[in-house]
């Protein structure tokens, strides 16, 4: 398994990170010794990252990681979790930030984690879910610093999700170690510029700054919640579709293009679209750990087996960048 640097951290990560999301539903809905196998098979592949949340199965995600965890422990594992504060908090940031924390490390059995991310969307002046740039630099980082400084937490992140302007200013900031950023086929915006009219958020060439920064990235929404596996069934274990983040407003829209990037399949260059996503996504150098989240240990020998294949070359990113270019103009 490859490592990469994770931005300024010094942190060495595999490529693949182990996703526990509620998505997936592995983590949450799954069979405790499927759980317990597929963890000690990616370990024993040299995956070394496994990225949870509070709000995956309120809590039942990161009880099942720490169970596993406890019962293997495997040495040189990086765990990261996530913040979601409530509206009804935001008087309160720092007491809820700690409390989250608190009870995090509980369910996960440890003393302190790699990382934790602010798992709120970020806005320009918050509202609703979302928590305002002022919010986030003046109350969360603090918040996010003492607890660092008290041993829990190594690094601080978050979930690059919101306005993008206001995701800039808050990784410009330096403030964050860690970004996690919505990278995808159907999405490609944090790398570049899009086709004018795309369907799609501009993440404006958020990697640029992430790079500039020295923030590390973990790449999520990799298979566009699914969507980039060309078909709308869902697993018995994984969650209901997803509401998509940066494409499409329907689930729905997103699988249908997805099948329109099959000429990646038929033309050789990847031996499915759910593989193709896979080694997209690893293309990037900016990339230092990808996300997929997956319903059975089946799904994650697929996504090892692609990403063993390594990035798609040249040719394939050409293809697609020609097989994107119709979406222009759709209604997103």
């Amino acid at each position: 398994m490859q490592l990469r640097t994770f931005g300024r951290t010094g942190m060495q990560l595999s490529v693949l990170g182990f996703g526990c999301g509620a998505v997936g539903g592995l983590m949450v809905r799954g069979a405790a010794a499927d759980q317990e196998r597929t963890i000690a098979r990616a370990i024993a592949s040299g995956v070394n990252y496994f990225d949870t949340a509070v709000l995956y199965g309120d809590g039942e995600s990161e009880t099942n990681l720490g169970r596993v965890l406890h019962k293997l422990k495997p040495a040189g594992v990086v765990v990261g979790t996530k913040v979601r504060l409530q509206p009804g908090e935001f008087g309160r940031i720092a007491d809820a930030v700690t409390n989250s924390l608190d009870g995090s490390l509980q369910r996960l059995r440890l003393e302190r984690v790699d990382i934790l991310h602010l798992h709120n969307p970020i806005t320009a002046a918050g509202g609703g879910s979302a928590l305002g740039v002022g919010q986030v630099l003046e109350e969360v980082v603090p918040a996010f610093d003492r607890l660092r400084r008290q041993g829990k937490i190594g690094f601080l992140g978050i979930s690059a999700v919101g306005d993008t302007a206001a995701l800039h200013r808050v990784i410009d900031s330096r403030a964050f170690d860690s970004a996690q950023v919505v990278y995808n086929m159907l999405n490609p915006s944090a790398a570049g510029p899009l086709p004018k009219n795309y369907p799609a958020q501009d993440y404006e060439g958020l990697f640029e700054a992430t790079a500039a920064a020295g923030v590390g990235v973990v790449g999520i929404r990799v298979l566009a919640g699914g969507a980039l596996s060309g078909s709308a069934a869902r697993h018995p274990v994984a969650g209901a579709a997803p509401e998509p983040i940066g494409s499409a407003m329907r689930y729905d829209a997103d699988v249908e293009r997805a099948r329109r990037l099959a000429p990646l399949v038929e033309e050789g260059f990847a031996a499915s679209l759910t593989e193709a996503a896979i080694r997209f996504a690893l293309s990037h150098p900016a990339m230092g750990t990808i996300l997929v989240g997956m319903a059975t240990p089946q799904q994650f020998d697929d996504a090892l087996a692609a990403a063993e294949k390594g990035p798609l070359p040249p040719a394939a990113l050409d293809r697609l960048t020609a097989l994107r270019q119709v979406f222009a103009g759709e209604a997103r």
